[in-house]
């Protein structure tokens, strides 16, 4: 099991990339953190009211307005890409060859909807990405051990293509398995198991992570982000084991 730092962590894969910041928050992170954090000093936070939707954002400036939607898309230095989640897969996409980021917030019903999909068909026009090249990060989310459905779940996938073993039978009840349904929908545009890692943490299972369905009256979110360096930012972060 992870063991959370007291403030968000990263991931070393992405932390070989000079021009790039990312983390994934923690359950003792919260919204202020993200102006306090010395190491994000001149990013301007971009936060979404998340709806569980297909809706994306292509960001050239910062934001006059708070945005609904669930996932955010930029080339511009300066701007942090923020989505908020509490068993939600968070996925951070990396375009090296244009420095262009995304972030994308895949619940069960964003993942059904195939986000990431839209989100890369998106980079692709936007910045010319080439999605062979992209890399995609996985923050912590509920993992297969805790994330029973119901029938209406599984038909839902069932019904939007993805094959049967997302998910898992036990004592007669599925478990769905977000980052292997993702996973599917990275291989299927081409993006290498190798471009694909992964934090590996269940928010379910980690205390020192938020869940819903654990902490059913809780309504703090973790705060994960990405964003593109200008000159002389700090680099941040406290490194997962791999």
């Amino acid at each position: 099991m992870v063991k959370p730092s007291p403030d968000f962590l990263t991931l070393p894969q992405l932390e070989r990339i000079p021009w790039l910041v990312h983390g994934f928050g923690t359950g003792a992170w919260e919204e202020a953190d993200l102006d306090r954090e010395e190491r994000l000093e001149g990013f301007m936070p971009v936060i979404m009211r998340q709806l569980h939707s297909d809706t994306l954002h292509r960001l050239e400036a910062a934001p006059s307005v708070r945005l609904e939607g669930d996932a955010l898309m930029t080339d511009v230095p300066g701007l942090l890409l923020v989505v908020r989640t509490a068993d939600c897969l968070p996925v951070l996409l990396v375009d090296g060859a244009n420095r262009a980021v995304a972030a994308v917030h895949c619940g069960w019903r964003g993942t059904q909807g195939r986000m990431l999909d839209k989100a890369v068909a998106a980079m692709e026009v936007a910045y010319g990405t080439d999605p062979r090249a992209l890399v995609a990060a996985f923050g912590p989310c509920i993992g297969p051990c805790c994330y029973a459905v119901g029938p209406e779940v599984r038909a839902a996938f069932h019904d939007a293509g993805f094959p049967d073993d997302v998910f898992y039978e036990r004592g007669g009840r599925a478990f769905l398995d977000l980052r292997a349904a993702n996973v599917k929908l990275l291989d299927s545009l081409g993006i290498g198991r190798d471009n694909i890692v992964s934090a590996g943490a269940c928010t379910h299972c980690a205390p020192g992570l938020l869940s819903h369905r654990r902490d059913k009256d809780e309504k703090r979110r973790m705060f994960n982000f990405i964003g593109i360096r200008r000159a002389g930012a700090k680099s941040p972060g406290s490194t997962l084991p791999q």
